[in-house]
């Protein structure tokens, strides 16, 4: 029975094998990369539009602002010549205004939780397209049959990755200067 099963496991893994040989991990790989270069692109589109979107919104709420401050001066005009009947449409160009400075700046909420949150998303793709395509560049050195890496000499390497007490305190101080300036 043992035998049986030792057998059948070793034909699955062949099998296996075989089928990841006609599968084509570097073609697999390269068309991954690609969907997610697409995937970027769109994502950076769409960055793009919502910043224009908030720009826009900002104008608008500097001229409601701005508005608002001349009906403020209206109304001044209209009270001190008795007018009331001129002052009570003012009021309602006013209220309207303010509603929709409110309206604005919930809808500018959204869009700056939405810009945050895809351009978030949008540096963790990067990140993520970044290591494909070292996988895939290392997928075609291996399949082009290069040369095998040196391996590495741990004498030269332990000599260039000690850090040194002053290299801390150099590297302490750029950070705490970073930090200041902003």
């Amino acid at each position: 029975m043992a035998l049986i099963t030792r057998v059948s496991r070793l034909f699955r893994a062949d099998l296996n094998a075989v089928l990841d040989r006609i599968e084509e991990p570097d073609v697999l790989l390269r068309q991954a990369v690609r969907e997610m270069e697409e995937d970027l692109a769109r994502d950076e589109q769409r960055v793009k539009l919502l910043d224009h979107e908030h720009g826009q919104l900002l104008a608008r709420q500097n001229d409601l602002a701005q508005a608002q401050g001349e009906i403020e001066e209206e109304l001044d005009v209209c009270f001190a010549s008795g007018k009331d009947d001129l002052a009570r449409s003012l009021v309602k160009r006013k209220l309207e205004t303010q509603r929709f400075l409110k309206l604005l700046s919930r809808r500018n909420e959204q869009l700056e939780e939405a810009r945050s949150t895809l351009r978030s998303r949008l540096e963790e793709n990067h990140t993520r397209l970044e290591s494909m395509r070292q996988k895939a560049e290392l997928l075609a050195e291996r399949n082009t049959g290069s040369e095998a890496p040196e391996p590495w000499d741990t004498a030269t390497m332990s000599t260039s990755v000690c850090v040194g007490e002053a290299d801390i305190e150099v590297a302490l101080l750029r950070e705490k200067q970073k930090r200041s300036r902003s």
